[in-house]
C-alpha cells in the first residue's frame, strides 16, 4: 500500500487491527467520549496502561502515584475538570508494578471511573493536597495523605521500604511519604518513556484532534479581513475546538503585522490590516485530550504578497519540509541536528527554541535542539510510533515581519508521514504572483 486510498479501503475491509501507517491516513467519524467504542477505546486504554506498567518495572519502581490530570487520563481514561485540577490538586491515582489500580477522586471522576476497565478500586476518602482546600492545615493533611498512601503501598506492594515514583504531589506530601521510609522520586521519566510510542488507536484519536484544529484554521482563514482583531480571529479557533469535542488551547499564539517579529507574542486587540501577515500556532488539546500542534501563516488581502513576505515564507516552508525528511526511525537526535536545514544568513538568527519536539496529550518528550553543541542538548533516537512536531520560525532580528510554520509528523519504519494536512499558502510560495 502506498497511498491514502489503499489505507482507507483496508480500514473499511478490516477495521482492526491497524498498523501505524494505516491509522495515519484515517480521520475517524465518532463522538469523543471515552465510554463509547467507535475507535477501539478500550484497546487504547489497555495499551497506555500497559506501557506505564512496563516503564514502572523498567525503572525499578514498585508503584507510581499520579496527580496530573492528563497523566491520570493517559493511564485510565478518566477526565474530570482537567484544567482546574492542573492548578488545584484533587484526584490521584495509584498504579503498582503488578496489582490493582486504585483511583481517589470526587463524584464526577468516580462516576466516570466506574465505567472503565482500567480502574480496579475507586475510593471516596480523597484527601486535599492543595493549599486552597487545606489552608493552614496543609502539612497535617499531607501527613494524612502519606499515611493513606503507605497503607495502599503495603496492601499492594508488600511491607517495608518501597521505590515509589510520584508526580506533582507537592513538597509537604512528598516529604511526608519519605518520612514513612519509602524511596520517593520523580515520575517524569516513567511517563515520558511510556507516552513516547503511540498505538494505532492513539493516532486515530490524534487525527480526530487535528481535524478539529484544521476546522479552526479554515474558520480563521474565512474570517480574515481588514479590521478584524487578533483576538476576534483567534476566537474562531477556540469555537471549533469546543464544538468539535476538544478541551482547550495551550496558548494564545496568534500575531499579525509587526507583532509577528519577534515570535511568541500572544493574541491582542490589534486590528489586522490589509497586507499584514497573520501567523499562529494552534496548540490545541482536542478530543480524547490528544494534541494538535500546527502553525501556519496567512496574508490579509486584498492585494499581493510582497517579495519579502514570500521570501520569509519560502524559507520557513523549506525548513519544515526538508527537516521532516530527517524524521526517521533510528535517527539520532544529534544526527538530525547536524543535518538540519540552515536558513540563509540573517534569517536564522532568532530561531524557534527547538527544531522538533514530541507530541501526545499536548507537548511532550523529546525536545531536539538545533545544535548538538548547545549546552542543554540531550541525545536520543527516534522510534516508530513517536509523533514529532517539526518547527520553523524565520524573521530577521529587527525585521518588521516573521513567519512561523509547523507540521505534525508520525515516525514509522518506512519513513515520516505528515499527519497535519492543512495546505500551505500557494500565493506566499509562488515565485510570481
Amino acid at each position: 500500500m502506498n497511498d491514502a486510498t489503499d489505507y482507507t479501503q483496508a480500514f473499511a475491509a478490516k477495521p482492526q487491527p491497524l498498523s501505524l501507517e494505516q491509522a495515519a491516513w484515517i480521520t475517524p467519524p465518532m463522538q469523543a467520549v471515552d465510554t463509547e467504542g467507535v475507535i477501539d477505546v478500550p484497546r487504547m486504554r489497555r495499551y497506555r496502561q500497559n506501557r506505564l506498567r512496563e516503564q514502572i518495572v523498567a525503572h525499578g519502581f514498585d508503584a507510581i502515584i499520579l496527580i496530573e490530570p492528563l497523566s491520570i487520563r493517559y493511564a485510565t481514561g478518566v477526565r474530570n475538570c482537567t484544567l482546574f485540577q492542573m492548578h488545584i490538586q484533587a484526584g490521584y491515582l495509584f498504579i503498582p508494578a503488578d496489582g490493582p489500580v486504585v483511583h481517589f477522586d470526587n463524584v464526577p471522576g468516580r462516576e466516570t471511573g466506574r465505567q472503565l476497565e482500567t480502574i480496579d478500586e475507586i475510593r471516596d476518602d480523597i484527601l486535599p493536597l492543595s493549599y486552597m482546600f487545606a489552608g493552614h492545615r496543609h502539612q497535617e493533611w499531607a501527613a494524612r495523605w502519606a499515611s493513606q498512601m503507605d497503607d495502599v503501598i503495603s496492601a499492594h506492594c508488600g511491607t517495608g521500604k518501597k521505590r515509589i515514583a510520584v508526580e506533582r504531589a507537592g513538597f509537604h506530601a512528598e516529604q511526608a511519604l519519605l518520612a514513612k521510609g519509602h524511596d520517593v522520586t520523580d515520575a517524569a521519566p516513567v511517563l515520558a518513556m511510556a507516552r513516547k510510542i503511540k498505538c494505532p488507536e492513539e493516532i486515530l484519536a490524534m487525527n480526530l484532534a487535528i481535524a478539529v484544529a484544521e476546522d479552526g484554521m479554515a474558520r480563521m482563514r474565512d474570517e480574515l479581513r481588514s479590521g478584524v482583531t487578533e483576538q476576534e480571529l483567534w476566537a474562531h479557533m477556540w469555537a471549533a475546538v469546543i464544538a468539535g469535542g476538544g478541551e482547550w488551547l495551550d496558548y494564545r499564539l496568534l500575531a499579525s503585522g509587526e507583532r509577528t517579529n519577534p515570535w511568541q507574542q500572544e493574541a491582542s486587540s490589534r486590528m489586522i490590516r490589509a497586507g499584514d501577515l497573520v501567523v499562529f500556532d494552534c496548540g490545541t488539546v482536542g478530543p480524547f485530550s490528544y494534541g494538535a500542534d500546527i502553525s501556519r501563516a496567512y496574508r490579509c488581502g486584498p492585494g499581493r504578497p510582497t517579495d519579502y513576505q514570500r521570501k520569509l515564507y519560502s524559507i520557513a516552508h523549506a525548513e519544515v519540509t526538508e527537516n521532516t525528511q530527517l524524521v526517521r526511525a533510528g535517527a539520532a537526535f544529534s544526527d538530525i541536528a547536524r543535518a538540519r536545514f540552515v536558513p540563509p544568513a540573517g534569517f536564522g538568527d532568532q530561531p524557534y527554541p527547538c527544531m522538533m519536539h514530541g507530541l501526545g496529550m499536548a507537548d511532550e518528550w523529546p525536545v531536539i535542539l538545533h545544535s548538538p553543541d548547545h549546552p542543554e542538548f540531550f541525545d536520543g533516537e527516534l522510534e516508530a510510533g513517536m509523533v514529532i512536531c517539526v518547527e520553523s520560525y524565520v524573521g530577521e532580528i529587527g525585521g518588521v515581519e516573521g513567519v512561523k510554520l509547523e507540521d505534525q509528523v508520525l515516525v514509522t519504519e518506512r519513513g515520516p508521514i505528515t499527519l497535519s494536512r492543512y495546505p500551505f499558502e500557494d500565493s506566499l510560495l509562488a515565485r510570481e504572483c
